[in-house]
């Protein structure tokens, strides 16, 4: 059965940066003068706002070049807001979610933002932030949904057009920032060469922050992206 993954965790994101071959884990060393979010301080304790946020606000709320520090490119959007076509193969738990959970229907938040970097001093990886935003019965639940399905295949396949992708997850312990937290590292395989990529998303009320790419960017620049998004 053939479902396409839910753009809540961005699957497509994570496709689209392991098929540029920018996000390997052993070639993105942590950037000098910052520190992993794990070793960093805890968020601030001001309660975000419940009320969803809209896009244009979400757009604020993302890191920038001057967050991230000397050494990152921002990317010019060329999906006009399209959502990349992922064909999941052999993951039961999202095949379980049915027709629009597992495509991104129900699941789909209507409030969202992105931005996503290179990072010259790691040869070329990449890191992505996405923010969505919608009410907090939702954003919870149906974040965790997804979000253990796709942990709960250590093995499954993605097709992007003629391009198939072996996929393999490991569910992370989830970092103490935010209301909830969830992490896990994936492996993507395709032509011979393997790469490691990790993806962390927080819900902070009303507002959830995920960020995909590099293991290495991804520690160093979470407890910021979840600062700034807290606002």
């Amino acid at each position: 059965m053939h479902r396409r993954a839910s753009a809540a965790l961005s699957l497509a994101t994570l496709v689209a940066l392991s098929v540029s071959g920018c996000a390997k884990s052993n070639s993105s060393p942590t950037p000098p003068g910052t520190a992993p979010a794990a070793a960093g301080k805890p968020a601030p304790a001001a309660k975000p706002a419940q009320a969803p946020l809209t896009s244009t606000a979400l757009s604020k709320r993302l890191l920038d070049e001057t967050d991230l520090g000397q050494g990152y490119t921002r990317q010019t959007e060329t999906d006009n807001g399209d959502r990349d076509d992922v064909t999941v193969i052999g993951c039961p738990g999202l095949e379980k979610l049915g027709g629009d959970g597992a495509t991104g229907g129900d699941l789909d938040f209507p409030n969202s933002a992105k931005a996503t970097f290179s990072y010259s001093r790691g040869t070329g990886s990449e890191v992505a932030e996405e923010l969505y935003s919608d009410t907090v019965d939702k954003l919870g639940p149906n974040t965790r949904t997804v979000f253990e399905a796709m942990t709960g295949c250590p093995l499954y396949q993605v097709v992007v057009g003629d391009s198939p992708i072996a996929v393999a997850t490991r569910k992370l312990p989830a970092p103490a920032l935010g209301d909830e937290a969830w992490s896990q590292l994936l492996t993507f395989s395709t032509g011979g060469r393997d790469t490691v990529m990790k993806q962390t998303a927080v819900r902070a009320g009303s507002v959830l922050i995920v960020v995909s790419g590099s293991p290495a960017l991804v520690d160093t620049h979470l407890s910021r992206a979840v600062d700034k998004a807290r606002g």
